[in-house]
């Protein structure tokens, strides 16, 4: 259906907008060969590209963290030595958060989506996304570096005086990975905030922005303003090894516990890197398989918002063994009781949309329940661990690693398994075997749950964390978490086999195989070089499901005056005057 109104200025042209479900050209046909992935400056490949270089990252990590397990299998030694076995729980930390957790959401699934979200051609600045990816694998090089050069044994955070008094040459080589790593996280922060403010297609008000746009806002908030601060204390750190100048290090006059208060204050607000951009993606999942207008909009948006700034302030919960005052270790305690309450928003509001919603219980949606279960533990034992009494008994146990994993891989890693089946048919065109991924999804809830909810038992028991060797009465403990282990391992093998198969497969996805009514579907699967073959002028909300799938394509419209300029239109009234 096609109208025409003319008057002096303008020319309207109002379209019902379907993607073609055979496209004869995408973004991955029209520029073909190796030098034009390494060389792209399109979106969606450069999203692609940071998808595998993660996916080579977390399977390298996982494979530490299984043979971390097996050592642990006995309280003596399994078959690895003592100091190889801090080395690898030390590189598997530092390799999960920062090359797996911190880039996986925002740079790989972020990168494809969040231009199509906003009816962008691209971000705003393409070259630079480009140059933020090599910058990634050159941080990754050096990490690299360090470890076939020995290896390094300081645990993920670097502590002093570990950091500081072991083999120097390795820990340079390592944090100055992490500190060019962090340019990579800032430039494309950078890049998606200046996408969202200034090429957002003509009618995306910020209160019709998707939730998912939300949280990627937020989260490139925290990243600029905090990655800064972990750059200047890695690069004191390595000038303390290189100088022997005291810093940190209490044999030179330094003080590690100013390390740590750096430190965290980095790493705090880096958890909600990790973790906000895990809310955009449940949001707009839930929203898509229960079919139902998402609850509390603005609850849920600004909930990013305050999550991002209360971040700032929490990080000396980290601290309350290290000698703090009363008054601080008191504040520190209220504010992580605090952070809860706009988590417990959007809680709230999934269950709320979720409510006499028509539920559609494909693979993305498990993993959205698998989410709510395992983040809802998570955030409970935050709020233990937030209370003094009970932390100076929890600390430095294995209470805290499990926590820290219903956090971070309970939330984040579901959050990204979430969104990867979600928008896999978008990204590649293709559909995976439904039932192969209902199987995995299974198998992820229930390895999990075996390998961290004895941790808690332990931790609460007193077995502290990062021990080789462990007393008897542990045993079947560890002996349950390494079967658990065994059993994700197996559930992130067949995900790999069925997504892998897919892309071999005849089998070509719909365009909007979900029936979502978010803008990012409204082109075609896999999307054209340039995301859509019009300029779109966005009419609906991104969540109006309550009207019906064939009235809201109609929301899609193109207007232009004379100076090519495009205007919001209201796509019903057009229609009834040119019926």
């Amino acid at each position: 259906m096609e109208a025409v109104k003319t008057s002096e200025k303008t020319t309207l042209q109002v379209k019902r907008f379907k993607p073609s479900e055979n496209p004869t050209t995408n973004f991955f046909t029209e520029e073909r060969g190796l030098k034009a992935w390494l060389t792209t400056v399109d979106h969606k490949k450069i999203g692609l590209m940071y998808l595998g270089a993660v996916a080579f990252f977390f399977a390298l990590a996982g494979f530490l963290a299984i043979a971390l397990r097996t050592e642990l299998w006995t309280p003596a030694k399994t078959f690895i030595e003592a100091d190889t076995y801090n080395k690898l729980f030390t590189l598997h930390g530092a390799m999960m958060v920062f090359f797996v957790l911190v880039p996986s959401i925002p740079a790989a699934l972020g990168n494809f989506i969040l231009p199509m979200q906003l009816g962008a051609k691209d971000v705003a600045f393409p070259r630079l996304n480009l140059a933020s990816f090599y910058i990634y694998l050159i941080g990754a090089v050096f990490t690299f570096i360090a470890l076939f050069m020995g290896g390094f044994d300081t645990g993920w955070t670097f502590y002093t005086p570990y950091s500081s008094d072991g083999d120097s040459a390795t820990v340079i080589w390592v944090t100055l990975g992490v500190f060019i790593l962090g340019f990579s996280s800032i430039l494309t922060s950078t890049n998606f905030m200046t996408t969202i403010h200034k090429l957002r297609a003509p009618g995306i008000t910020w209160d019709k922005l998707p939730l998912n746009i939300w949280a990627l806002y937020a989260t490139s908030i925290i990243q600029i303003l905090a990655t800064p601060v972990l750059a200047i204390t890695i690069l004191l750190l390595s000038l303390e090894n290189i100088m022997d100048i005291g810093i940190f290090d209490p044999a030179k006059g330094g003080d590690p516990v100013l390390y740590q208060h750096f430190f965290w204050f980095y790493s705090h607000p880096a958890v909600y890197i990790m973790i906000v951009p895990g809310f955009g993606i449940i949001s707009e999942v839930i929203t898509t398989f229960s079919k139902k207008t998402i609850f509390g909009y603005w609850a849920i948006a600004l909930s990013s918002l305050a999550i991002a700034f209360i971040g700032f302030l929490v990080w000396g919960h980290h601290m309350f063994t290290s000698g703090q005052s009363p008054v601080a270790t008191t504040i520190f305690s209220f504010l992580t009781f605090l952070v809860g309450i706009p988590t417990g928003i959007k809680i709230f509001n999934w269950v709320a949309t979720l409510y006499k919603g028509s539920i559609d219980m494909k693979t993305p949606m498990l993993y959205v329940f698998i989410f709510l279960f395992l983040f809802s533990i998570g955030g409970f034992t935050g709020i233990m661990l937030g209370a003094l009494s009970v932390n100076i008994h929890l600390h430095d146990t294995y209470y805290v690693v499990a926590h820290f994993h219903y956090v971070m891989m309970g939330g984040t890693l579901m959050a990204l398994l979430a969104g990867l089946h979600y928008w896999w048919p978008k990204m590649t065109g293709k559909m995976y075997n439904e039932t192969l991924g209902k199987v995995a999804a299974t198998l992820i809830f229930i390895g999990f749950n075996m390998t961290f909810l004895p941790q808690f038992v332990m931790g609460a028991q007193g077995m502290p964390r990062r021990y080789y060797n462990y007393i008897d009465q542990f045993t079947p403990f560890h002996q349950t978490s390494t079967v658990g282990s065994y059993v994700l391992g197996v559930a992130f093998l067949i995900i790999l086999y069925y997504l892998v198969k897919s892309l071999m497969s005849d089998e070509k996805a719909p365009a909007n195989p979900w029936e979502s009514r978010g803008l990012e579907w409204q082109s075609t699967s896999p999307p054209d070089l340039h995301n859509f073959d019009h300029t779109p002028v966005v009419i609906n909300k991104p969540y109006d499901y309550h009207r019906p799938m064939e009235e809201f394509q109609l929301g899609l419209a193109v207007e232009h005056n004379g100076h090519g300029e495009a205007h919001d239109v209201d796509v019903k009234e057009t229609e009834q005057e040119n019926s």
